[in-house]
């Protein structure tokens, strides 16, 4: 496998990046490399503004409004947003239900809905997790109960990121109770104003609002909401998840905040030298930078092997545990060398001897803290060793 780009892909790459450098608002930028929340109108504005390029559904045909590109324009994208501190794109939209409703929705589901995802009208987050059903989602128990054009819904979802922006959410629901776990689970579209439907915050150890639980009574949502066919929705959701996984693994925001936290550790001083001279921190962040480089190789053999259909489906689930263990190192090595000022309270109150604090020190340890998640949504990493020793060994 050609590790090297083609002079047709670096012009790609040249072209993205004049892009970011044009379009991308510093306001919102400085918000991503200083680790602070964006608002609903950030991402909104920073959506709008990849729609207007026709970049938003990066893997959607032209035919539906995708810019038709290839897997290696894609990566050049993904790394090349993530090296200029843009913000990742809200994905449950674009990058999950989209593919879904190409690959298994109805011709009018798809001219319905796929439409309202680029503009911006719809927004979407996902209903999957539920308080006894995180990693093991086959566990779940809201049910749908089929009532003449209508199913009526009970039940709670937990961990909904994002929701409290969303006026949509995606579900899986149990159709038939007296089948086995994966069976007789259903894939489908509601909308947050049907009554019976209440979302609730769920405050974060860092203090943050991201994800929500959401509870229903009696919603009653029509039968043309249902993706694929009843009591199949199981391989939908194993479809959703492999796209979702490969998001999680982020090798881009990976890359680049490993040269973060290179200059960092140069420039601060530690008994007397720089800390990227201290032995045991050097040798941190050399094995971190050759288990992303492995990672990144992987990567883009993966790209390669999906493009002549070779590739199995395993993959998502290893640069899903890599990804998320080098960034969950990251960030703590980035703690590290903030010492002090990496201290989960704001920077006012630190010690009178305190080093100076850089500007973007003050959300070290809400990232740690945030992060932590990564490990365990979107499938815990114990769970894909699983399938990956499944994948590999079966027969």
């Amino acid at each position: 496998m050609d590790l090297q780009f083609t002079k047709e892909e670096e012009d790609f790459r040249d072209e993205v990046k004049a892009f970011l450098r044009d379009n991308l608002p510093k306001d919102i930028q400085r918000k991503v490399r200083n680790n602070t929340p964006l608002d609903k109108a950030d991402y909104e504005n920073w959506h709008a503004i990849m729609q207007s390029r026709n970049w938003l559904g990066m893997t959607w045909p032209v035919e539906h409004g995708g810019p038709g590109w290839n897997n290696y324009q894609r990566h050049i994208v993904g790394e090349e947003t993530a090296l200029a501190y843009a913000p990742r794109l809200v994905a449950f939209g674009v990058a999950m239900l989209g593919p879904v409703l190409l690959k298994f929705g109805t011709e009018e589901q798809k001219a319905d809905i796929l439409p309202g995802i680029l503009d911006g009208i719809d927004w979407w987050c996902q209903g999957y997790s539920e308080p006894g059903a995180g990693s093991d989602l086959a566990s779940l128990k809201t049910r749908a109960v089929r009532d003449g054009d209508d199913y009526i819904i009970n039940g709670q979802k937990t961990w909904t990121t994002l929701g409290q922006y969303a006026n949509k959410i995606f579900c899986l629901v149990r159709t038939d109770a007296a089948a086995k776990a994966q069976e007789g689970i259903s894939f489908i579209l509601v909308d947050l104003d049907t009554p019976g439907i209440e979302m609730r915050p769920i405050k974060l150890i860092e203090g943050g609002h991201e994800v929500n639980e959401v509870f229903f009574t009696d919603v009653r949502v029509p039968v043309s909401n249902l993706v694929g066919k009843e009591n199949e929705g199981w391989t939908i959701a194993k479809y959703l998840l492999t796209h979702e996984r490969t998001n999680i693994a982020g090798t881009g925001f990976a890359i680049r905040d490993l040269a973060a936290l290179k200059a960092l550790a140069a420039k601060t001083i530690r008994n007397g030298k720089p800390l990227i001279e201290d032995p045991l921190f050097a040798k941190e962040i050399a094995e971190t930078e050759i288990d992303l480089e492995a990672i990144r190789i992987t990567n883009l053999r993966v790209l390669s092997e999906s493009e002549t259909g070779a590739a199995s489906g395993y993959e998502s689930s290893m640069l899903k545990i890599k990804g998320t263990v080098i960034v969950q190192r990251l960030n703590s090595l980035t703690r590290q060398a903030l010492g002090a000022a990496a201290a989960p309270f704001p920077a006012e109150k630190l010690p009178a001897n305190a080093l100076t604090v850089p500007e973007d020190a003050a959300a070290a340890a809400a990232a740690y803290f945030n992060n932590r998640k990564l490990s365990i949504f979107g499938g815990s990493n114990e769970i894909q060793r699983n399938i990956i020793a499944k994948d590999l060994f079966r027969g």
